[in-house]
């Protein structure tokens, strides 16, 4: 018999993820970075290493402070500004090439920034299942003194991997380009991860998984999208009424369940019209729909093209099908 397959694994094997480290910046106060909106189907992110910086919230909101140990992840793609917070004009900046990146320097003389800058590449369009269920701005807190260990240890074991990207980013060893591209990948799990299991989870896919009770539902949906899920099985499941649950999911996901499910089950019907073997009637009838009609409308309003038109587009590129781990 297989193991079970936890709802993070499931979800990054509908939608794949590939990080780079595309930056290492040192910086002395003053200093300021101007980051372009990310290409589409990408997602920046920051490890601060040493230091603090400031967050201008591209959603108008109060600015953010980052503090050395802090991974900010920005899920819509915003562009973007960070600043040492002082308010004086930046030092000018260089940038030389480095062993395995760019690597970007000031002459400030003021208090120090070691920072990682990078993107995750998603698969489009079934990026929208992690976009539209992740807060605009995910901050994680690895140093945070008040904060209670994680019993997963992944507080540690997240530290540890971007020390160890800022090793590789500034060393002239061999592989280094390919061991940072396959660390930047990790971090976007551990990242996840971590958040989820943070006593104070943001709105979205990490608020439900923080909810221990919410638990089963959610492995559920993951697991098992074919299955005609009703909110009475799912109140079961978890040992709810089915108000509860409906309210549940609501106020943490800002979704129902069965909104969660259909975009499961369109992700997942993404991924299988890339087959060339399998009919549009079998894939349907995968991911759960009796009626290959009323699957077509259902993935058209979803992904914003018919399963005919996905299908077409998705032959010409030279992307493998993912496969969900058994």
């Amino acid at each position: 018999m297989a193991p079970p397959v936890d709802w993070l694994s499931r979800l990054l094997a509908l939608v794949p993820v590939r990080g780079r480290l595309d930056i290492y910046c040192t910086y002395g106060a003053p200093w300021r970075i101007d980051q372009a909106r990310a290409e589409v189907g990408e997602m920046a992110y920051h490890a601060v290493v040493a230091g603090t910086a400031t967050l201008e919230d591209p959603s108008r909101g109060p600015p953010l402070r980052l503090s050395a140990g802090d991974i900010l992840l920005l899920p819509r793609g915003e562009a973007h500004v960070l600043h040492d917070g002082s308010g004086a004009p930046a030092a000018a900046a260089h940038t030389r090439t480095g062993s395995n990146l760019l690597i970007s320097e000031n002459a400030g003389a003021g208090e120090r920034l070691d920072m990682l800058c990078g993107h995750f590449m998603l698969a489009r369009p079934q990026d929208r299942l992690l976009r539209d269920y992740l807060p605009p701005r995910l901050v994680v807190r690895t140093a945070d003194p008040g904060a209670a260990a994680t019993v997963s240890g992944t507080r540690d074991v997240l530290t540890g991997l971007v020390s160890l990207m800022r090793h590789e980013a500034v060393s002239d060893s061999l592989g280094g380009r390919a061991m940072l591209d396959a660390l930047s990948t990790a971090l976007f799990t551990l990242t996840l991860r971590l958040a989820s299991e943070a006593r104070e989870t943001p709105v979205g896919l990490l608020a439900l998984a923080g909810h221990a009770r919410l638990a089963p539902a959610l492995s559920a949906l993951f697991n098992e999208p074919g299955h005609p899920w009703t909110l009475p099985e799912l109140a079961r499941l978890c040992n709810m009424s089915r108000a509860t649950l409906a309210r549940q999911f609501q106020e943490r996901l800002g979704q129902s369940a069965s909104e969660l499910l259909t975009d499961i089950r369109m992700t997942l019907a993404a991924n299988e019209l890339r087959k060339p073997s399998a009919s549009t009637g079998a894939v349907a009838e995968t991911v759960g729909y009796q009626s290959e009609a009323a699957f077509q409308r259902a993935f058209k309003q979803r992904m914003g093209v018919t399963p005919a038109q996905w299908r077409r587009a998705a032959s010409s590129t030279a992307s493998p099908v993912p496969s969900l781990p058994s």
